[in-house]
């Protein structure tokens, strides 16, 4: 199916034809040009990030042409914007108008990015703003003059193009911020629950958890009574999920991580997780964890291990490196990629309404985002603040506001 968002969520705030053009009448004129974020890998092993300016885009029917006023630097985005550049070698040019910065990049990433050789990109998966022009069509010009949070692909610029179908109006008295992660992350913690269901599991474990989505997740679990095993990696992650109320708190940072998760998963009875790290030995830690809890103290032994199916999918990249299993975890277990898109594109119309509804209804309390810095376009490309947000850090959480 095609990857959209339920018909009736924008049929819901379809105006009369009277009101279109009332609205239509007041919007303000679109300029010809507009600043938008580009990154570009060379054939000389080089990232090129810079601020252009490019022709604003006009919405063909069917389309709105949202004026960006929030979009959220999140780790999906961190992937094309940097092409897993060395950053701590990054280095400014260019003029203050038109900043640029550059980076190297490792001839065994190199490899990877063929594709990109040459191609300047537009970066940005979501974001805020009003819709200020559409194409012809009912669900786009229902949209004109209302704020509504989207998925363009192109939101680190002034304005983006965007489906009505990707687009949802925000509540009365919501902010720019509020609706400027409407998309990812809500979507993606709500996806990881839909999946343990679809698959039969009754529990969850997730990894780098103190993030903003895995705050998210905990607030969804504890409404849903979901099981949720979480794990960190510093006292202080694991001080801000127990203050959220968090029953189940691993940090792999003690000497006791080991025996407190299989504790942990014992009691949840957990046999799903999704793993935002990615590499080392973390997935064969939780596999061989998940194994421990499953079979008793006085099970007999058996060569093959517990016939219970234990799976990690993989959805991030924090870490690097190869993934090492090390197995004690029998042979009923599985590791694979995670995606939302994927997700979304496998579900069906009525579930996919159902999960949009929950973020529009709970776009303020479960599924809000708190960012600690705000930045422009052009700070986005400062050495020093670039750096900040590549490191992803929990507790740090970017907004970049294209209009400042």
């Amino acid at each position: 199916m095609a990857l959209t968002f339920a018909d009736d969520l924008t049929a819901r705030h379809r105006l009369p034809k009277q009101e279109r053009d009332e609205r239509r009448a007041t919007m303000t004129e679109v300029p010809a040009t507009m600043r938008q974020l580009r990154s570009l890998v060379t054939a000389e092993g080089e990232l090129r990030l810079s601020v252009d300016t490019v022709d604003t885009p006009k919405p063909a029917a069917g389309l709105v042409l949202v004026r960006v006023e929030a979009a959220p630097v999140n780790p999906s985005d961190l992937g094309l914007l940097l092409a897993m550049a060395d950053v701590s070698k990054a280095v400014a040019s260019g003029s203050e108008d038109a900043p640029v910065v550059t980076a190297p990049i490792s001839a065994s990433v190199m490899s990877a990015l063929t594709a990109r050789i040459g191609k300047s990109m537009s970066v940005g998966n979501e974001g805020t703003g009003v819709v200020v022009a559409a194409g012809p069509s009912p669900d786009a010009e229902s949209l004109l003059g209302r704020t509504v949070g989207f998925v363009g692909g192109a939101s680190y610029g002034e304005y983006c193009l965007a489906s009505p179908q990707m687009c949802l109006p925000l509540p009365d008295g919501a902010s720019a911020s509020d609706g400027a992660s409407s998309f990812v992350n809500p979507l993606t913690a709500l996806g990881m629950v839909e999946t343990m269901r679809n698959e039969g599991h009754t529990g969850l474990v997730h990894t780098a958890a103190a993030s903003n989505l895995g705050q998210m997740l905990n607030r969804i679990c504890q409404a849903d009574d979901v099981p949720l095993v979480n794990i960190v990696r510093r006292p202080e992650q694991a001080q801000i999920l127990r203050d959220l109320g968090a029953r189940y708190v691993c940090d792999s940072s003690e000497p006791t991580f080991e025996a407190d998760l299989v504790a942990a998963l014992r009691d949840a009875k957990a046999t799903l997780a999704f793993d935002a790290v990615g590499g080392g030995q973390l997935v064969s830690q939780i596999l061989n964890a998940m194994e421990a809890a499953i079979v008793p103290d006085d099970a007999p032994y058996s060569r093959y291990g517990s016939d219970v199916h234990k799976q990690v999918y993989v959805y991030g990249a924090l870490d690097r490196r190869p993934i090492e299993l090390h197995r004690r975890f029998g042979f009923a277990w599985g590791v694979g990629g995670w995606l939302l898109t994927p997700f979304l594109a496998r579900t069906d119309a009525a579930d996919l309404a159902r999960l949009r509804q929950r973020v529009a209804d709970e776009l303020t309390t479960t599924f809000a985002s708190h960012y600690t810095d705000q930045i422009s376009l052009h700070q986005a490309l400062d050495v020093q603040t670039l750096q900040r947000y590549a490191r992803q850090a929990t507790g740090e959480k970017f907004l970049l506001e294209p209009q400042r």
